[in-house]
């Protein structure tokens, strides 16, 4: 259970933003899934929205419902300290997410978020990792779609090779699905924001101690085609390899020397030449004021795609392993990516800090690091795969 004990605060979870595109499916998942006794409530800016969304949920007379504006600190620090997890879907991270993390970190609540944002999670080290450290805090950044079937299944993959050899592993993610506009909105806001990512990881670097006796690496590659898989490899700019390479730091069930590099694959060579120039248009006309505001409007935040376009969305990421002289095949699957199961990895992610006997960690943590085989088998539960497709 959470280092806080349940008589602490009055709720288990408090859910931030949940008026919100994803925060209405995660509020959905946990009135339709959590356990009977779970104390929770619903949180944002406008109370007769969250009213109304508590009133369409199933046991909504049980759901508490907070008020709460990024633009009045004094309300996120009330939520804090209302709440043994906070879960916030409030986005960009960047422009609105720092005063709850302080709020968190400041009080010792367990804090969770969406964000894909290095820039975000690099500043939030620097400013709140020490003292969320001192309170007890768990910092869990990127429990959605970023990056939890990337962490989860780089560690479920590590787990099926040989201990204290190094170890590589490639993680290849092939997906069909939409986005909402809250997603664009991060994501140009990311594209414009490059000299200020970069220099944010500079920051932490300065910080953050070495890593002794030990080598992670996590580098860009190049593109190829994987023989391994049978399509071309085209390297990923998220935030995932940067999750999972400091899994690999906090855990020395990843080696004495890990490497891993993150993909998209794809099956025709056109088809990623085309991917790779798409987004290098959008990276370039995220910089231009006038360009990205046109961009931004072709989808406003709290939009998102429909209920028949997101069952008929799915994703795979498959995972090849090596060391020790073995050879190891794995793969995480589900359905729609960015929505549904985004909702599913969130919910129970917040779930699992609640409830779940976990390892002692505090500060700035990874789901791996955090919650490894506890949220593992919580999302296996759920239906999300994890499997050993084949050893060599």
């Amino acid at each position: 259970m959470s280092r806080l004990k349940r008589t602490d605060r009055p709720y288990d979870i408090v859910l931030f933003g949940a008026t919100g595109f994803v925060g209405t499916l995660t509020a959905e998942y946990l009135a339709a899934h959590a356990p009977e006794d779970l104390r929770w409530a619903i949180a944002g800016r406008d109370r007769g929205r969250l009213e109304r969304l508590r009133d369409r949920l199933p046991g909504g007379s049980g759901i508490g419902v907070l008020r709460a504006d990024v633009s009045e600190p004094a309300t996120l620090r009330a939520l804090a300290e209302h709440a043994r997890v906070v879960a916030t879907t409030v986005g960009p991270y960047v422009t609105y997410g720092e005063e709850l993390v302080a709020a968190c970190a400041d009080t010792g609540a367990d804090y969770l978020d969406l964000t894909g944002e290095p820039e975000f999670v690099d500043l939030m080290y620097v400013r709140h990792d020490a003292r969320a450290r001192e309170t007890g805090a768990r910092l869990v950044h990127a429990c959605g779609f970023d990056s939890v079937p990337h962490d989860l299944g780089a560690y479920f993959t590590v787990r099926q090779l040989p201990e204290g050899v190094p170890l590589t592993v490639d993680g290849f993610v092939t997906a069909d699905a939409a986005f909402s506009g809250g997603t664009l909105a991060s994501a140009l806001n990311q594209f414009a924001r490059g000299r200020q990512m970069m220099a944010a990881a500079r920051e932490r670097g300065r910080h953050e101690p070495r890593l002794m006796g030990r080598r992670v690496t996590a580098p860009t590659g190049a593109p190829r085609f994987a023989r391994e898989i049978g399509a071309w490899a085209v390297p990923l700019p998220t935030i995932d390899p940067q999750i999972v390479r400091r899994s690999a730091k906090a855990l020395e069930r990843y080696g004495p020397d890990f490497r891993y590099r993150h993909y998209a694959a794809v099956r025709h060579l056109p088809v990623a030449a085309g991917g790779v120039a798409a987004v290098g248009a959008v990276a370039a006309a995220a910089q231009l004021p006038p360009a990205r505001r046109w961009l931004s409007d072709r989808l406003r935040p709290g939009d998102g795609p429909s209920p028949q376009k997101r069952a008929k969305s799915w994703f795979r990421v498959r995972f090849v392993g090596e060391g020790g002289g073995q050879r190891v095949f794995t793969e995480v699957a589900g359905g729609d990516p960015g929505y549904d199961e985004t909702a599913k990895m969130f919910a129970e992610a917040a779930l699992c800090l609640a409830f779940d006997e976990l390892p002692p960690t505090a500060g700035q943590v990874t789901t791996a690091a955090a919650m490894g085989d506890a949220l593992t088998g919580r999302l296996r539960a759920a239906g999300i795969t994890f499997r050993v497709a084949a050893r060599q």
